[in-house]
């Protein structure tokens, strides 16, 4: 009985030993949790152009170029990329580089998802940024040439943007045999995202959470922490009582009314980031009576952006004279803004045949553009316009605005390549009406011409000075009304080191780790 009873007890202490080596092992798991004001709407980079998801997919895939926390475009993917005539661009690729399903990157790979991206069947909504490549040729099995139909300078930047991250030629496969079946492009790869990215995806709750772990087999520097848990959190006051509890290491966005309180607080805090984005009223253009300037002029007159900025934002924002930051390359500061001027804006009302107003819907998404939404339905309600603001969720609102659903909205556009091109060409080129970027449904053919010119110039003095010009004309027309340059806004755990945020908004996870 009693070797039966020591037996036992061995037994037993072997169980507790384990299961304490089990938990020693498990805490020492470096899991870095982020609470988002949403999910994204799909992890495919040839699908999705909003914030939330690229945030989550910058971390899964890689470019051929990329830029660095000194805002500077470095080797990726490609080893090499340079011009070797006006048109053509030769691209090194880097060899020795798996991606997560075990597949080799290679020089085919790179034409098979450029080639994808502009493919009018796929119908990507980020074709715009490579619409000037006319061919990818395969020189050998790690080279590539890219033509262009014209010079353009930017091409590296735009290579670096998100929407050239590269999948998986498996990934890619499936996709097109999903249409070849009769399903809808761009989903396959959303449901198993690969690619070469140092964290890989691990599993999704839809509306809930997506885990992602680290790549070991990472071609570059690998990340220093094991996972992250991106959750879904809409409430600006949960995603902060989570930061406060430790539920999450990292929130983003925080509302800049809530910056002071999370400041004053032990073990967490605000960080502030300058920022290349730009927040705005859109008109749809195409939709009576915004389909007359005199209209959108006189709305842009009636807002007092300062009042915005100082009595919503508590001051922290920068007012916008234009459609670009002055982080952005092509910024002009010579511009001439539409100021404040509530008589003047009656005045063209009454001009337009709109003397006793009118009514008009607003959308909006989230707590700022909510309140931003109630600010701008108070300064219109004092020269008769009457406004009704409906909030809905991201993805219906991106879906809805770009099927033009809309009479305004209150927007937001981040100039992710910190070049004019990324942050005109997309809101205000007639070709891109809709889901790309242009939500005003804004067409001007000399607008279209302007920036034409500016991406096919390979002179930067002339393509300040083609900025200039589209930037005024756009200000003139009033397709929208420039709001404000945030500042972006991400609270922390001061148990954290290593965090950068770029202007364009992209937080840079892969050197983010846990104070010792």
């Amino acid at each position: 009985m009693k070797k039966i009873m020591l037996g036992l007890l061995v037994v037993t202490l072997s169980i507790l030993l384990t299961a304490c080596a089990d938990s020693e092992e498990v805490d020492d798991s470096k899991e870095l949790d982020v609470d988002l004001g949403s999910l994204p709407t799909s992890l495919d980079p040839h699908a999705a152009n909003d914030g939330n998801s690229l945030y989550v997919m910058t971390n899964i895939y890689d470019t051929l170029v990329q830029m660095n926390t000194d805002l500077e475009i470095e080797p990726g993917l490609a080893e090499s990329l340079e011009p070797i005539e006006d048109t053509v661009w030769e691209a090194k690729i880097r060899e020795g580089v798996t991606f997560h399903d075990g597949n080799e990157l290679n020089a085919e790979v790179v034409k098979a998802n450029l080639d994808r991206v502009l493919d009018p069947e796929v119908g990507s909504p980020l074709a715009f940024l490579f619409d000037m490549i006319s061919d990818v040729e395969v020189v050998d099995e790690y080279t590539v040439h890219i033509h262009t139909d014209y010079p353009f300078s930017a091409l590296p930047a735009h290579l670096a943007h998100p929407g050239g991250h590269i999948i998986s030629p498996e990934s890619i496969e499936a996709d097109y045999q999903a249409m070849e079946e009769g399903n809808e492009p761009l989903t396959e790869v959303n449901q198993n995202p690969v690619g070469t990215g140092y964290f890989k995806f691990e599993e999704r709750e839809s509306g809930d959470y997506i885990e992602l772990v680290k790549n070991e087999d990472y071609w570059g520097e690998e990340a220093k922490v094991d996972s992250i848990v991106f959750k879904e959190v809409p409430e600006d006051s949960t995603r902060i009582a989570e930061l406060q509890t430790g539920e999450a290491d990292l929130i983003y966005p925080v509302n800049a009314s809530d910056v002071d309180m999370i400041d004053e607080q032990e073990d967490i805090y605000v960080k502030q980031s300058e920022s290349a984005s730009m927040s705005y009223l859109g008109f749809n253009v195409e939709r009576e009576p915004f389909d007359d300037d005199r209209v959108r002029r006189a709305i842009s007159m009636a807002i007092d952006k300062e009042g915005l900025i100082d009595g919503l934002l508590e001051g922290i924002p920068l007012p916008a004279i234009g459609p670009l930051a002055p982080t952005v390359f092509g910024y002009s500061g010579e511009v001439d803004p539409i100021e404040h001027n509530k008589e003047e804006a009656k005045q063209l009302l009454q001009e337009a045949g709109y003397e006793d107003g009118f009514s008009a819907d607003i959308y909006v998404y989230d707590r700022t553009t909510a309140d931003t939404g109630v600010y701008i339905q108070s300064e219109l309600a004092e020269i008769g316009i009457d406004v009704e603001i409906e909030q809905v969720e991201q993805g219906a609102y991106l879906e809805l605005t770009g099927q033009g659903e809309h009479d305004m909205l209150v927007g937001s556009w981040g100039t992710v390549t910190l070049d004019a091109d990324y942050g005109l060409y997309p809101m205000f080129h007639s070709e891109n009406v809709g889901a790309p970027g242009n939500r005003s449904f804004f067409k001007n053919d000399e607008v279209d011409q302007l920036l034409e010119d500016a991406r096919q110039s390979t002179d930067d003095e002339e393509r300040l000075q083609l900025y200039h010009e589209a930037q005024q004309l756009i200000i003139d027309e009033a397709p929208i009304v420039p709001l404000y340059h945030s500042v972006l806004l991400a609270g922390l755990s001061e148990q954290l080191e290593g965090f950068y945020q770029y202007p364009s908004s992209f937080p840079f996870l892969r050197d983010i780790d846990f104070k010792e």
